[in-house]
């Protein structure tokens, strides 16, 4: 994790039948009847006609601002041999101040000192690292804030949140060079991820390659969203019309950007290796001080520390401001006449699963849609309380086929709705971004923050909360869905919200804390987000 870089910023399943023979999943190939028109003809939409140079929007200008920013932080950091990388063996931990006893609420630095495998002292920073202190016998854990000297020094400084022994761990994720060969390779393409879309006309079926970007000659359907800001291709069908399309899936391809040296440093062996080796742990102790109460209720717009907090016993507590702890009664209280929109990606749909659990008069109300990417949608008729999960449109990544009859960028679906107090919306995005060049997610953001903004004029009362993305599993296809490039979009994301009247539920740091590296964390992980949820809107 690199501070300045903040600063700087200022499953498979089976399913449902379609009534159809044809299968659920994204096909290897197009149906028989599904030829691609080879004849080089463009649709009249989109004519060959020479268009005065425009000016570049303001969007357009904060995007490339954003983007020189981070290219300044991730300067390109060629290498000739993986011995000239950063070591965690080689590199050395040493904890500042060392003292016999600790007391709960100290700060806790330590200094780290890169070195490459020739045990050389590196003389720039930009490697990745994630710090985490824990507990495990009292499901105890919290990141560590790591600041960058780019100099090949940096501090990590811990809050000794509870007493007794806490074991301290400092991964090595990915060396400077490594981070600088993912962000080069991320922003080179579109190609990692192939995308088919579906046509129907009565009882035909048709598949054609689409694509948020599509090189060819050939006769495209083009699909306009936002003012024409969000563009979606797919090759235009024999005989069908564009307006056929129904459902989209996609499809990871064999396609990489790195080079084979680079590759070597996302090997298993050489991801999320530990930096600490002496002392593993250290042992904290009450020291009589005073348990530290928090009055001042939790609510939005409040700000986020780093770290965010820690998890005790299993439980989510907050750095900088006091919980809501209900029961179930004060929580059917709380729902009664909300309406909450949670918009997003399949994290976001955890929630859906758990929000009976905790307000047990919420049932699940069947819209006939087909398959996990369906809208969700719970309902309390009697207390007059709707809770709706619909996933963000392009780009969303999974082999099953999901419909786009009703879909909406999030934008879209924030100004579909009037806003009132009752009204409450969750965003969270990231996950399905990171096989695609940077530019894209900021300019989804930044689309998101503008849509946030005219729903402020015409409902002020509204309640807007942001819910991080999550850290996942750390040796998974790395170029495409490593944590890094969910690190950056996490730092860019609070950034361009900073100055939006939002609540923030922090699932980065709150995954950290819970050493939870999976997509889809647990239950108790939910839980803990939607108790953060009910202290901003209850």
């Amino acid at each position: 994790m690199f501070l300045p870089l903040w600063m700087a910023l200022s499953s498979s399943i089976s399913f449902h039948s379609w009534n159809t023979s044809m299968k659920s999943s994204c096909p290897e190939r197009p149906m028989n009847q599904s030829r691609i028109p080879t004849e080089t003809k463009l649709r009249e939409e989109i004519p060959k006609v020479t268009r005065p140079v425009k000016s570049p929007t303001e969007k357009e200008l904060r995007i490339r601002e954003i983007l020189e920013k981070l290219n300044q932080q991730i300067p390109p950091r060629p290498f000739t041999h993986l011995n000239t990388t950063t070591s965690a063996k080689e590199s050395r931990a040493t904890i500042l101040n060392p003292r016999g006893k600790y007391c709960k609420g100290d700060q806790l630095d330590i200094l780290i000192e890169a070195r490459d495998y020739l045990r050389n002292k590196k003389e720039y920073g930009g490697d990745f690292l994630r710090a985490r202190m824990s507990s495990p016998a009292l499901k105890a854990g919290a990141s560590g804030k790591v600041t960058d000297f780019n100099n090949g020094t940096y501090l990590v400084s811990f809050t000794l949140f509870w007493e007794g022994q806490v074991a301290l761990s400092i991964l090595l994720i990915h060396p400077s060079e490594g981070v600088s060969a993912l962000w080069r390779a991320r922003n080179q393409g579109y190609d990692r991820i192939a995308f088919k879309g579906k046509f129907v006309n009565g009882t035909s079926q048709v598949l054609a390659e689409c694509g948020l970007t599509l090189n060819s000659s050939n006769e495209l359907c083009k699909y306009l969203y936002s003012g024409g800001e969000e563009v979606f291709y797919c090759m235009k069908p024999q005989h069908m019309p564009c307006e056929a399309l129904t459902h989209v899936c996609t499809k990871q391809q064999a396609v990489s950007f790195l080079t084979d040296k680079e590759k070597v440093l996302f090997q298993k062996s050489n991801i999320g290796v530990e930096i600490m080796k002496n002392p593993k742990y250290i042992s904290v102790s009450q020291c009589n001080k005073s348990e530290e109460n928090r009055t001042e209720k939790c609510q939005i717009g409040t700000e986020i520390p780093t770290p965010s907090g820690y998890t005790f016993r299993g439980r989510w507590i907050t750095a900088q401001c006091k919980q809501s702890l209900l029961n179930s009664s004060q929580i059917n209280d709380c729902l009664k006449g909300k309406l909450i929109y949670l918009l997003g990606d399949s994290t976001l749909r955890q929630w859906i699963n758990y929000f009976p659990k905790v307000a047990k008069t919420l049932k699940p109300f069947d819209l006939h849609g087909t398959g996990l990417y369906k809208k969700h949608v719970l309902l309390d008729a009697d207390r007059h309380t709707l809770v709706e999960w619909k996933k963000h449109s392009h780009p969303f990544i999974t082999v099953q086929l999901y419909s786009v009859i009703d879909d909406g960028y999030i934008p879209q679906e924030i100004d579909r709705l009037p806003g009132d107090k009752d009204t409450v919306i969750v965003i969270t995005l990231g996950q399905h971004f990171r096989p695609f060049p940077m530019e894209l997610f900021i300019r989804r953001v930044i689309s998101i923050q503008k849509a946030i903004e005219r729903l402020f004029l015409r409902g002020p009362d509204t309640k807007v909360i942001i819910k991080a993305e999550n850290i996942r599993e750390m040796y998974l296809d790395t170029e495409k869905f490593g944590d890094f490039h969910g690190y950056i979009q996490y730092l860019t994301m609070k950034d361009i919200f900073k100055d939006l009247h939002v609540g923030i539920i922090d699932a980065w740091d709150m995954t950290i804390a819970c050493g939870s590296n999976i997509l889809h964390p647990s239950d108790e992980v939910i839980g803990n987000q939607i108790v953060m949820f009910l202290s901003y809107i209850c």
